[in-house]
């Protein structure tokens, strides 16, 4: 599920509304085992384009 959910959010990273929308859905459908994984591969690829988005799903949860 990990690598489907990165696969989706690279192809509606060019814009914010889709990108919000799906980052959502996939804190959902992981397991909290991935979601540090996910959290890590989502700041090195989108923190330059999309932190505050980042940091709106990702600040206080685990990890």
């Amino acid at each position: 599920m990990l690598e489907y959910v990165k696969t989706i959010l690279m192809k509606v990273s060019f814009d914010r509304r889709l990108f919000e929308k799906e980052l959502r859905k996939a804190l959902n459908l992981l397991v909290p085992e991935e979601i540090q994984v996910f959290k890590e591969w989502c700041y090195s690829k989108f923190s330059s384009k999309y932190e505050p988005v980042l940091n709106k799903y990702f600040i206080g949860l685990a990890g």
